[in-house]
């Protein structure tokens, strides 16, 4: 749309949409959409109407926000809190390259994948995710290393459906090592698929997400979606299926090793996993840190990294990591120093 400056702030623009429909949608429940372009670009909006009055030094920067969304919203696509997260995260990347020249669609073109689904659509909304999910496309073995919330699981869940849906695949085998996190559950009673469900229930949750409930019954009644704990993995070969390891970081190097030669034909697999995370018992290496040692530079693996930066839950949490880590790092500097 086009922009005049307001007559009252010379830093101010003066936005004008036509389809008062879409104009809600812009708007978000209760205005929520403008308040988060708001506060991620540090601008404010006067919403009346079908216009928009932006003031702020980033004025110029949320109005191409703002006709970005609206053109979104015009091409039939949803505009929710994670899509404008995404578009300002890849903007502001490709922005820090001396990309923003041109025009609006050269500016903000939004993202180049797209993962469709049975219940929704998948974007990246970072660079990494982007590279990630390109090579999660391209690679017959995939790691995803990065902390948690950065998307790592949910990425690869996302492609194994898509490639599911459209005859790619036969199978999706979910697979994560049953380590408790710091704490011991003792024994816990029912059959074997109670036990182990607690241990898998985040990939219950990112299936969920991508596959309407009744449906996913169905594939996990045929055995054609399977979630199970890392031990079962042993002896199998898998051909056809797009095979998830997740938290790979609580894999032993045997495991990890074990894992990687199931790698059947037709078959893809990809890794997630946090090195800052690892549960296992004190001595014993994470199978995660071998792997990237051992099979740095063998052809057809591809190694992604996430850094805090990349997540994509409350912006608290890239806070928080970011906090760890230079703690991590200050304690390592005081280790050095006494040696």
């Amino acid at each position: 749309m086009a922009s005049i400056l307001a007559p009252d702030d010379t830093t101010a623009l003066h936005l004008e949409f036509p389809d008062n429909r879409l104009m809600i949608d812009l708007v978000g429940p209760h205005g929520a959409h403008l308040a988060q372009v708001e506060q991620l670009l540090g601008v404010l909006i006067v919403h009346r109407g079908n216009a928009l009055t932006i003031h702020g030094e980033a004025a110029a920067e949320a109005e191409r926000v703002l006709n970005a969304l609206y053109a979104r919203l015009e091409a039939g696509k949803q505009v929710d809190m994670g899509a404008i997260d995404g578009l300002i995260r890849l903007r502001s990347d490709e922005g820090s390259d001396g990309a923003r020249q041109g025009d609006q669609e050269e500016m903000f073109p939004g993202p180049a994948l797209e993962i469709r689904t049975r219940k929704k659509t998948m974007e990246p909304r970072t660079e990494a995710q982007k590279a990630y999910t390109q090579a999660l496309l391209e690679h017959e073995l995939t790691f995803g290393i990065g902390p948690a919330g950065t998307g790592k699981t949910y990425i690869a869940v996302a492609v194994a459906v898509s490639k599911f849906i459209t005859g790619e695949v036969d199978r999706i085998i979910l697979t994560r090592p049953a380590v408790e996190a710091g704490e011991k559950l003792g024994f816990l009673p029912g059959t074997q698929d109670e036990k182990v469900d607690p241990y898998m229930q985040p990939l219950y949750d990112a299936l969920n997400d991508f596959l309407p409930g009744k449906q996913l019954q169905k594939l996990r009644e045929e055995k054609r979606v399977e979630i199970a704990p890392l031990a079962f993995m042993r002896g199998r070969t898998l051909s056809n299926a797009f095979v998830i390891l997740d938290e790979a970081q609580n894999a032993t190097t045997m495991q990890m090793k074990m894992f990687l030669t199931r790698l059947g034909q037709g078959s893809r697999m990809a890794i997630t996993g946090d090195r800052s995370q690892v549960d296992l018992p004190r001595g014993v290496q994470s199978g995660l840190r071998d792997a990237e040692e051992i099979l740095r530079g063998v052809g057809g693996i591809s190694f992604n990294y996430f850094t805090a930066t990349d997540v994509v839950r409350h912006p608290l949490v890239a806070k928080i990591i970011t906090a760890y880590e230079k703690d991590d790092a200050r304690r390592e500097a005081a280790r050095l120093e006494r040696r």
